[in-house]
């Protein structure tokens, strides 16, 4: 194990809310502060660490995926531009829901609940009273505590946050932050497709233990890797037919060295992109360069079926401009009505063609999709504008596929006016996407 890992090793071991630092880390481990700054900050990108101004470096709780809508009071601080004037020891904890405190004092006790963040001014008996309900503190207007509230917050471990900013602005911002994290938890990464314990060969191994795995296993595709785990190609039966090789020979004498790799952090849609693009059925997931994983074309299209079947939980972009558009399906047509929206323009005021191009494009997809229900990626997309828009223009878009073959697919897509004179039209080439 390397001074690396073992550093990771030991702030997994922390309890949370434990601060750390480069130096101490350093002098603990008896490593260079050069490694020891490396280690923070790849346990800062793993979710492990989180630096809060004005505290430090703090050993925090991994925030699944399925629980991204949750926010610690440390993102909070970084969130509103804040300052942690009291409770320091509870910045790791998760908050549940916020309440602004702008009621009567006997009427704040029945919207208290524990990990609770109450926004409120400098009314200093509303915040002894959230403390006292195990909720943490946000002052607005950039109104300090008093020394007895920073006491009774140190001693509870909550915190007591303080920002310039109005109520208004900062519950703005908070709602914000969740709504981002809620669109974030739709999203699909490989890490939630992937097969951990993938079967993989060495490049020492010999053609004849391929032979034998596959006969085993079944399976046509492997990785493979070196003495350190690194992947450094990927043998398939398409590559290396059973009677083209000799029992003998070194699989790396018949692997392919030129390989596409993915992390887990990357999305399933790019994914399926670069795998339908370049014709892969199997690709790596790697940590750095090392094997942690494969995941193979039939677990990404089937990912993307998925995604396709849930309800939206955040709203996109896309989602704030379709939702003002009204469409019918015919046959291999599709008519969409509605209308411009500010979200929509450009710094002069007409509908800016960024927009535009993804609404046409989002439409195209859409009909190609309503048709066979197929999974496709944007292959190129090909658009002429001939007027500009205004705010508020009554538009219509229609769809229609000119072509659908078996691995590509076309289709037309026209936008006019209320007085139907041309705005826009657009070719699009889809990839189609197979198991």
């Amino acid at each position: 194990m390397s001074k690396h890992e073992d550093i990771i090793k030991h702030i997994l071991s922390l309890e949370i809310g434990t601060k750390i630092s480069v130096r101490s880390i350093a002098n603990d481990l008896g490593v260079s502060d050069g490694t020891a700054y490396r280690a923070i900050k790849d346990s800062d990108a793993m979710g492990i660490v989180t630096t809060i101004p004005r505290v430090g470096t703090v050993r925090v709780e991994k925030v699944e995926k399925k629980s991204i809508e949750a926010l610690t009071y440390g993102e909070v601080v970084n969130i509103i531009d804040g300052t942690l004037v009291g409770g320091k020891d509870g910045v790791h904890k998760t908050l549940n829901k916020f309440v602004i405190g702008a009621m009567t004092i006997d009427a704040i006790p029945k919207y208290l609940s524990p990990n609770c963040l109450v926004i409120v001014g400098n009314r200093e008996e509303v915040q002894r009273l959230a403390l006292m309900n195990e909720c943490a503190v946000l002052i607005t207007g950039g109104f300090g505590c008093s020394e007895d509230i920073k006491k009774l917050a140190n001693e509870k471990a909550l915190p007591i946050i303080s920002s310039t900013y109005d109520t208004f602005t900062i519950a703005s911002m908070i709602n914000r932050a969740m709504s981002e994290n809620l669109i974030k938890k739709d999203i699909i990464l490989v890490e939630d497709i992937m097969i951990t314990n993938p079967m993989y060969l060495n490049d020492t191994d010999m053609v004849a233990h391929w032979r034998g795995l596959m006969q085993e296993t079944r399976h046509e595709r492997y990785p493979v890797v070196d003495s350190e785990f690194r992947v450094v190609g990927i043998v398939t039966l398409k590559d290396m037919p059973l009677e083209a090789a000799n029992d003998d020979d070194l699989i790396s004498k018949y692997m392919t060295k030129d390989i596409i790799t993915v992390t887990p952090k990357t999305t399933a849609a790019y994914t399926a992109h670069i795998m339908g693009w370049e014709g892969i059925e199997l690709c790596p997931v790697v940590d750095g360069r090392k094997l942690i994983g494969v995941v193979s074309r039939h677990d990404v299209i089937k990912a993307l079926q998925y995604i396709s079947r849930q309800p939206q939980v955040g709203e996109t972009l896309e989602d704030l401009i379709l939702k003002n558009f009204e469409f019918d399906d015919v046959g291999d047509k599709m008519h969409f009505n509605g209308r411009i929206i500010p979200e929509m323009l450009d710094p002069v005021g007409t509908a800016s063609w960024s927009a535009l191009n993804m609404m046409l494009s989002t439409m195209g997809i859409m009909t190609l999709r309503e048709r066979n229900n197929i999974n496709i990626t944007v292959d190129s997309m090909t658009t002429y504008f001939t007027k500009p828009v205004q705010i508020d223009s009554h538009i219509e878009v229609l769809t229609e596929i000119i072509d659908m073959g078996r691995n590509f697919c076309k289709v037309e897509v026209t936008m006019v006016d209320n007085r139907k004179e041309l705005i826009a039209k657009s070719l699009i080439s889809a990839k189609v996407m197979r198991k």
